[in-house]
């Protein structure tokens, strides 16, 4: 007898509150679209170990090869930045690249950041393993890993590089290391990993309920040699296995569960309410406030503003978002 499917909705409700939280001293950061920023998504440097297909470099130019360190963000800044991103009530931060593990000083800018509520990092896993223990210490909270494969020719293809042990390694002393849940990057590609999802929900199940989770993402095309899957028909092979289905408000993300292990799915492209519910402002590895990971549009340069100069410029970088991603002209 199939199993009943309970389905769960969280509505997305703007959030246009004043009332100031704890440590939050200036008013909210709200967009003209009435979307209140809770998150920044920093980007810390261009440089990586790997070349994947498909990577979008966070939406930067240039070559990683090129991204000397005098030219990325100081952990000062940083710092700087999220003190008074602080006081406006962001709560969240995420540390992305290129590849944020090959900044030596990322376990000294964890230990400058003020108390928040979720620090994480996304990573393509292949020095994980090395510092684990050392960033939970310095106070990160959770990873995203970057795992497309559990095949090493299929990850060889992907991303250039011999490393899937070592990724298999670094997600091991991630889960040790109290960084969980762990979240599984997993971007579809047609005709190379999209038979693969089963293996990955069973990879996934093995480390127990919630402790790693499995996200599915869309491809967003960067790459010439990738397509994109059916989305579609991946939502409807995971609903026919789910005992459960809780919709999220952030981008109307799906959340499955399956025999106790939960897969996420991520779709970007023309998915109207990815932007409409959109709550992070991004920031590049050179130092510039963004609001759309696409879009170079008003751009605002932080790399060397003090504190008290933060709080002016991250509230005219939050008044020039627009309400979707529109091409810069």
């Amino acid at each position: 007898m199939p199993r009943r499917l309970h389905t769960t909705y969280m509505y997305y409700v703007p959030d246009t509150s004043h009332t100031k939280m704890q440590n939050q001293t200036h008013p909210p950061l709200i967009d003209p679209y009435n979307r209140r920023i809770k998150s920044l998504r920093i980007s810390i440097t261009q440089r990586c170990n790997l070349n994947c297909i498909y990577c979008h470099g966070e939406g930067e130019s240039g070559s990683p090869d090129t991204n000397a360190p005098a030219c990325e963000i100081s952990a000062e800044t940083i710092a700087a930045l999220v003190r008074a991103a602080l006081a406006h009530g962001v709560r969240r931060i995420k540390f992305t690249g290129g590849e944020p593990l090959c900044r030596s000083d990322f376990a000294e800018i964890l230990q400058e950041l003020p108390p928040l509520k979720d620090i994480s990092l996304t990573t393509n896993g292949t020095l994980l393993s090395e510092c684990a223990h050392d960033l939970a210490e310095a106070g990160l909270h959770r990873v995203n890993v970057s795992l497309d494969t559990l095949y090493p020719d299929r990850y060889r293809r992907i991303t250039g590089h011999d490393m899937l042990n070592t990724v298999l390694d670094g997600i091991s002393a991630a889960v040790n290391a109290g960084l969980t849940p762990v979240k599984l990057n997993m971007v579809l590609l047609r005709g190379t990993n999209d038979d693969e999802i089963g293996e990955m929900i069973d990879f996934a199940r093995k480390f127990g309920s919630g402790v790693v989770i499995l996200q599915l993402i869309e491809l967003m095309e960067f790459g010439e040699s990738c397509e994109r899957v059916d989305m579609d028909a991946i939502e409807t092979a995971l609903s026919l296995r789910a005992s459960e289905i809780v919709t999220r408000s952030m981008h109307r993300r799906r959340k499955y569960l399956i025999d106790g292990a939960e897969v996420e799915v991520v779709r970007p492209i023309d998915n109207s309410e990815f932007c409409a519910n959109c709550n992070r402002l991004r920031v590049t590895s050179d130092g510039k406030l963004k609001g759309c990971l696409l879009s170079n549009h008003g751009l605002v340069d932080i790399s060397s503003a003090t504190e008290e100069e933060m709080h002016v410029l991250l509230e005219k970088a939050v008044a020039m978002r627009r309400p979707y991603y529109t091409p810069d002209l």
